[in-house]
């Protein structure tokens, strides 16, 4: 009986605090927190046509502004109008302790996994590295998220926890030259030793090839334009990371001009009804 007592007085004392003279004041307060965010926005938005060169810094600005405005507007409203007793405001604070918490656990595991990176070093800043299906370079280690430029010049941004459970690779593992592998494919009657030596030749020539290094190569049998081929692989170093794309497609093209020079024969397309 005194539970029942005890629970329809804290209901009045509720109905109390938001009588209709308090919704009157939240309505309006709210309205007014609502024309300044605007105002906001439209002084931000003005200040970005004038100087279009400071846009960003001017739009994060006034992001924050406006969260901030939000939220302890709302929250001195409340306060301020309402007037809540001390066990609501203690429960209250505790569940947006709870909720913080479940909101902020994949921060706090990105944190905890950033200190972990610093000290075990799977990579370090400038390294070429392969995440799922993201390539690109390493421009920054941070304690919350790592951020790689691909070679298509997107900045894409990847929270350490996943660095911890998923696969990275490193191509050049801190280390200024990097392997670059290039695939040819060359018909079955090919001279091999021919083409193995023009390659070579063209590595050996390349402004951007690592010489201190071997050169290697690697035959394989494979399918190509619907017939049996073979696939020569060269696999030689660069001597700076930035030149990979370069020294790649350096390789290629002369190798293509001594091929066709030299008539290396290459795989040709075997149709249906030839195969028949």
């Amino acid at each position: 009986m005194n539970e029942n007592v005890g629970f329809i007085g804290d209901m009045l004392s509720i109905a109390d605090m938001f009588n209709l003279y308090a919704i009157v004041l939240l309505f309006l307060g709210g309205t007014v927190i609502w024309l300044l965010s605007s105002a906001l926005n439209r002084l931000s938005q003005s200040l970005m046509d004038k100087i279009p060169a400071r846009r960003f810094l001017i739009l994060q600005v006034s992001t924050l502004l406006t969260f901030a405005l939000y939220i302890f507007g709302s929250i001195g409203l409340v306060l301020g109008v309402v007037q809540p007793p001390a066990e609501l405001l203690y429960a209250a604070a505790g569940a947006i302790a709870v909720a913080m918490g479940f909101a902020l656990k994949d921060i706090a595991a990105s944190l905890v996994a950033g200190i972990l990176l610093l000290f075990d070093r799977p990579f370090r800043v400038g390294d070429r590295v392969t995440f799922g299906d993201t390539y690109g370079e390493i421009v920054s280690i941070g304690l919350r998220t790592v951020r790689l430029n691909t070679l298509d010049d997107d900045l894409v941004t990847i929270p350490n926890s996943r660095f911890i459970t998923d696969v990275v690779a490193s191509a050049n593992a801190g280390e200024l030259d990097m392997m670059v592998t290039t695939h040819f494919h060359l018909a079955l009657t090919a001279d091999l030793r021919k083409a193995q030596q023009l390659i070579e030749e063209v590595v050996y020539s390349s402004r951007f090839a690592y010489l201190k290094k071997p050169i290697l190569f690697t035959l394989q049998e494979v399918e190509a334009a619907r017939t049996l081929a073979i696939r020569l692989t060269v696999k030689a170093y660069v001597l700076d990371v930035h030149y990979e794309k370069a020294f790649q497609s350096d390789i290629v093209l002369r190798t293509t001009l001594l091929f066709n020079e030299h008539h290396i024969a290459r795989p040709t397309f075997v149709t249906q009804g030839n195969n028949d």
